[in-house]
């Protein structure tokens, strides 16, 4: 599993001129060395605030460009906070949550039963709070002239357990009788477990043969590197990276239709289009001023960030829905276990 971590007070950092990420753990099964990923450049916004703390946030691969940008921009204007934002995908940040090893953890599903049912035998409550809506995206090689949109029945026959595709022409007649190299992210990946059962049926079933990451950027290259490849990973991936990569329109029977940020917030890109989340633990948020401070942070000033870093945003009035939810301090999910396609953030947080 690749990690990348970005950890700093930021009075110290001022120093230097860049944040710096850092990746590091193991990918493919084997121990990685720790290295340099990805620079920043520090906020110049002037510090505000005599707040200190620490706060650990730990999760989606898909959300860590959305909690890098706030730790930035929260560092920037609180110099005694440290906060420190990793990416051990959906489920490895589940597991450190119910651990009690982090106050936040990000999630690209809803948290399901089971993680609820350990959190509930930790004694630990939290909050769940939806930040912004991302739309998984298929995407090809580039140089892939032949596949533009597949329906979604095409892309089950391809990604079910036990798939006999082997070759594009598998897929459809007319498409080139090459083999596919498959892309996937991990199994600790909430991308992975919401396109399982999104297109299979069935969380975590697929075929056993993609090769898997827990780090959308090792897709983006795998893919970027082999002419007759497919794979998946979270929007703001694929715009970040569109002169490597190439997005599939999605069929649900409906006629194909491209992700954007349009047909993702309308849900027309379907059924592909999902909030995201923050799980903030309920103890932290009492005890420790600074866990609050960034959630209140983020509605007043981190909804902006949302578009920056390829997300989409809510509309105004679902953060103000959100942001009353948070304030009320309403524990629990509302989200688990319940098919929210097509559904307003507003229905599903009054439980319509």
């Amino acid at each position: 599993m690749k990690k990348k971590v970005l950890s700093g007070s930021f009075a110290t950092l001022c120093a230097v001129t860049a944040f710096t990420f850092v990746a590091g753990g193991c990918g493919m099964g084997g121990a990685g060395n720790s290295a340099p990923v990805a620079s920043v450049p520090a906020s110049t916004s002037p510090a505000s605030s005599s707040l200190t703390g620490d706060i650990r946030i730990d999760g989606s691969s898909t959300v860590f460009p959305i909690g890098r940008a706030l730790a930035q921009e929260f560092m920037g204007k609180n110099p005694g906070v440290k906060v420190t934002v990793a990416e051990s995908g959906t489920g490895g940040g589940f597991k450190k949550f119910i651990a009690g090893e982090i106050e936040i953890a990000t999630a690209s599903r809803t948290i399901d039963e089971k993680e609820i049912a350990q959190l509930k035998e930790a004694n630990i409550e939290f909050i769940e709070i939806p930040i912004a809506f991302d739309g998984l995206t298929v995407v090809v090689n580039p140089k892939n002239t032949w596949a533009n949109s597949l329906t979604t029945a095409e892309l089950k026959r391809i990604w079910e357990p036990g798939s006999t595709v082997k070759t594009w022409k598998d897929v459809n007649p007319i498409f080139p009788s090459s083999p596919i190299k498959f892309f996937s992210p991990g199994t600790d990946s909430g991308t992975f477990d919401y396109f399982t059962e999104a297109i299979n049926g069935k969380k975590k079933e697929q075929r056993n043969d993609a090769q898997t990451s827990e780090d959308d950027n090792t897709l983006v290259t795998g893919i970027a590197g082999e002419v007759n490849s497919i794979g998946y990973f979270g929007y703001s991936y694929f715009e970040g990276n569109k002169d490597k990569v190439k997005a599939i329109s999605i069929d649900n029977g409906n006629g194909a239709v491209a992700p954007s940020p349009e047909s993702i917030q309308n849900n027309t890109y379907a059924p592909l289009s999902r909030p995201l989340f923050l799980y903030v633990s309920k103890k932290a948020l009492d005890s420790n001023p600074a866990v609050k401070a960034i959630v209140e942070f983020f509605f007043s000033q981190g909804t902006g960030l949302i578009g920056e870093v390829g997300y989409v945003a809510f509309s105004a009035e679902d953060y103000a829905a959100v942001k009353s939810h948070f304030d009320t301090k309403q524990v629990g999910s509302v989200f688990a276990g319940k098919k929210t396609v097509g559904m307003s953030i507003q229905q599903i947080l009054k439980g319509e």
